[in-house]
């Protein structure tokens, strides 16, 4: 901004304000620098000692002309000064958001920081401007002081840049607890205490808010301090304090929580400020009439950023009361929970946590009921805050709670759930963009169905999410119409209820709880329904338990972080990302990582997985799953053939499989399936080789990768894979054919003579053949072989040769064979030929 005539902050003001008038003061030189008449205590005791050097000017000695340009700070209202014109131009520099319209004269400026002081700084840092101790004091004092020494809610890094910044160029520290930290003046005291024995605590919407209302016969300077040091004391989520004087009430607010923003309710008095400080002037004498006010406001204005319900799981698991404590340890072990609701006739009865059932098998009471040892029915709402729970929680000294809804159990909630909560990296809601994702992904009828589902499942109280691979390559980018969605309730009773308003039929699978929704078998438009569920594995390898649950319970049984998202497609929810195992993040880096350290020994065949998505994507093994990986291999010995053939049909639908079998040769992998497969260079070569030449299938990769296997260990390896005995046969005729390739590598052969030699094998096993093979003649002749000869027949057939006078008998197929061999080889080239040579063969007596 050029040409500013003055520079004015707000009255009573603080550091911040003083600061960032000596600050605007440095970027704008030949500016009026207007100290307000009324300052803080501290900040008039700062200025009786340091002031001298700063080139601030009182009111009354402002100079007698008048100012036309005019920049506030700290402060969006124009104070009266004197020198003002009736209309200057205006520009507002401040770090609180704007709170009111502007009109053609005024502009505004600022910035998401703790403190205007901050702004300014920025601004001399970038023009390199010297600052002498004093003021890198000064200026820090105005940091420190709106960020509560930069512990508000509300301080950015910003802050802590601009702090770090003046420290560099000599703060003086002394100074800054010296004028930070004062003691309370006696009349401050004597409201503190007033202010202390008056204050009402209230709970309003999940929030602790406490309010203090008194009236004093005289002025008390600096209300907020006491704000801070009561806030300190009774540590609530947000505190008010209604002090009048006079004809006047004096709100101050104070809040450290994004639930309650003071500001806006300030505003609701004429004041203003952030969210997490302000203050207003109220003119009015009636105390009680403002208390109700701002209490009615605050239950208007605050709700619970989150609920419970936004952190719970569903699908509870829950315990009898007449259950011991032996059976309740083994749900224990079986599910790794910390503790169960204990219910009795449907409704809460207890609550029994892992504490007490160790400390009740320590004591040999396994046979007693669980009822001996639980604790009251402690529960929270769906619709409570998380603070509410955290207080529950402490104050029980709980790890999970129920939650009840209707007197019903609904769900769980545990200390892992708030760790989640507040450790998870904060980002802006993408529900739009995932939206627009999805009208981009799927076909129209597609995606109309889908919704159609959700909506319907919503009414049933069901909660619906895609989830796994679709959302994986939906965040990539890639291609994928392959859609599982998965429901909280009952998956087959919505694919019902679908089928019912919109026609098709539905395929059930009862054991798991999925079902499929066919709504046009001729287009094959289908959508697959999943109950979320959870798994349990009684030993390594083993095929899970399966018992319904919640979508976070569901995600957890998945194999990696990029196959663990979900988005939720509620009406309400439609587009929100579900990623508790940070998979989005691994998409970004390239990592393929399991969710849990028994991943691979619940189920090796991941370790296949892990490796076929890996080259897929040309990702990497995360360190410590490859350590698993190792820790785990061995265990593959103990996965059925059908379902370790299964992944490996899989690696081979991949469009380069080489890659993924290289690698697992590399993890001493592939020894495991069979001790003498090979994947190397040869392999990479053929399978290329392969794809050039012929349509992949996984029996023709299977069959170039056993090329160099002994019979008896391809007959091994058809066992181990439960291979059926067609494929098996196939594999046996690659090896045979290997076994015959130096007689195939004979240039001379006739072609007779290779019809003779191939006629006896599967087409497969002999395009496996002449891909692998090493020998050109006899890739040639089983070409010629497949393309040519094999389909050369002689013209005469049996009907022919009892015309020629033969009597049928064994020597048909004899003559038959000798006529095709005669062709093959070019001797005889017509059907004319084919007679003559018969009627030779008779009169020799040959025949």
């Amino acid at each position: 901004m050029a040409g500013v005539d003055a520079i004015l902050t707000h009255e009573n003001a603080d550091f911040d304000a003083v600061a960032s008038l000596a600050a605007a003061k440095k970027l704008y030189p030949s500016a009026v620098a207007l100290l307000p008449r009324r300052l803080n205590r501290n900040v008039r005791d700062f200025l009786t000692l340091y002031g001298d050097p700063f080139p601030f000017v009182l009111q009354e000695q402002a100079p007698r002309r008048r100012f036309k340009s005019v920049l506030l700070v700290d402060t969006q209202t124009l104070p009266s000064a004197r020198g003002l014109t009736d209309a200057p131009l205006v520009h507002i520099l401040d770090h609180h958001p704007l709170a009111r319209p502007l009109d053609e004269r005024t502009t505004y400026s600022g910035g998401e920081t703790g403190a205007t002081t901050t702004l300014l700084v920025e601004t001399l840092r970038e023009k390199n401007l010297p600052l002498s101790r004093l003021e890198t004091t000064l200026l820090a004092l105005g940091i420190y002081e709106d960020t509560g020494s930069l512990t508000y809610i509300d301080t950015t890094p910003r802050d802590l840049q601009a702090v770090a910044y003046l420290v560099e160029h000599g703060v003086s520290f002394d100074l800054l607890g010296e004028f930070l930290h004062q003691p309370l003046a006696a009349d401050q005291r004597a409201l503190y205490n007033q202010l202390l024995k008056r204050a009402e605590t209230h709970e309003i919407g999940g929030q602790t808010v406490v309010i203090a209302a008194v009236r004093v016969q005289e002025y008390v300077e600096e209300i907020s301090t006491l704000a801070q040091q009561l806030m300190q004391l009774h540590d609530p989520s947000a505190l008010f304090l209604l002090v009048q004087m006079g004809a006047q009430i004096q709100l101050v607010a104070r809040s450290k929580s994004e639930a309650v923003d003071v500001a806006e309710i300030a505003r609701a008095f004429g004041g203003g400020g952030h969210a997490t400080a302000a203050a207003a002037l109220i003119h009015s004498r009636g105390l009680k009439t403002q208390q109700k006010k701002l209490l009615a406001l605050l239950q208007e204005h605050i709700h619970p950023q989150t609920t419970v319900q936004d952190i719970m799981s569903y699908g509870v698991r829950v315990l009898q009361p007449d259950m011991t404590i032996a059976q309740a340890a083994e749900q224990a072990r079986r599910w790794g929970h910390e503790g169960f609701p204990v219910v009795n006739k449907k409704k809460l009865a207890g609550v029994l946590t892992r504490r007490e059932i160790d400390r009740a098998l320590h004591h040999k009471l396994h046979k007693l009921p669980v009822a001996r040892f639980m604790s009251a029915a402690v529960s929270v709402t769906p619709e409570d805050s998380v603070e509410h729970l955290q207080r529950v929680m402490t104050r029980y000294g709980l790890g999970q709670l129920p939650v009840v809804q209707d007197g019903s159990i609904v769900g769980i909630v545990t200390r892992t759930d708030l760790l989640k909560l507040y450790t998870e990296t904060a980002r802006p809601a993408r529900n739009a963009e995932f939206a627009a994702r999805l009208e981009r992904a799927l076909p129209r009828d597609l995606l109309s169905m889908v919704q159609s589902a959700a909506q319907l499942a919503r009414s049933l109280g069901y909660s619906t999410y895609l989830v796994g691979g679709f959302v994986r390559d939906l965040l990539i980018g890639q291609a994928n119409l392959d859609l599982d969605l998965v429901v909280e309730g009952d998956a087959i009773h919505l694919a019902q209820r679908l089928a019912d308003q919109y026609g098709g039929r539905v395929h059930t699978h009862a054991r798991f709880g999925t079902a499929i929704w066919l709504v046009d078998e001729k287009d094959k438009l289908h959508l697959d329904f999943a109950t979320a569920r959870t798994e349990f594995y009684e030993y390594p390898s083993a095929l899970p338990d399966v018992e319904r649950s919640s979508i976070k319970l569901d995600l957890h049984r998945r194999d990696f972080t990029i196959n663990a998202m979900a988005l939720c497609l509620d009406p309400e929810r439609y587009g929100t990302l579900l990623d508790p195992y940070g998979g989005e993040h691994d998409l970004n880096r390239g990592l393929i990582r399991v969710l849990h350290n028994l991943s691979f020994i619940e189920d090796p065949t991941r370790i296949l997985r892990a490796v076929r998505f890996e080259q897929r994507f040309g990702f990497t093994i995360e360190a410590r799953t490859a350590q698993l990986i190792d820790d785990a291999r061995n265990l593959l010995a103990q996965v059925s053939g059908q379902r370790l053939c299964n992944e490996l049909d899989l690696i081979c639908n991949e469009q380069e499989p080489e890659r993924a079998l290289i690698r697992l040769q590399a993890l001493g992998v592939l020894e495991r399936i069979q001790p003498n497969l090979k994947a190397d260079a040869w392999l990479a070569q053929k399978f290329q080789n392969l794809r050039a030449s012929h349509p992949p299938t996984p029996i023709l990769y299977l069959g170039v990768l056993a090329y160099r296997l002994r019979t008896s260990e391809v007959r091994a390896l058809s066992r181990r894979l439960r291979l059926s005995n067609g494929e098996s046969e196939i594999l046996v005729q690659v090896v045979t054919l290997r076994l015959l390739e130096r007689q195939l590598n004979n240039p001379n052969l006739t072609p007779s003579r290779v019809v003779e030699t191939l006629e006896r094998f599967d087409d497969a096993a002999l395009a496996v053949f002449a891909i692998a093979t090493d020998s050109t003649s006899a890739q040639a002749y089983v070409d010629h072989y497949r393309a040519e000869w094999r389909q050369v027949q002689p013209a005469l057939n049996g009907n022919d040769l009892k015309q020629l006078g033969l009597t049928p008998g064994p020597a048909f197929r004899e003559i038959l064979s000798g006529l095709r061999a005669q062709r093959l080889d070019g001797v005889l080239k017509t059907r004319a030929e084919e007679e003559a040579f018969v009627q030779a063969q008779l009169r020799r007596g040959a025949v």
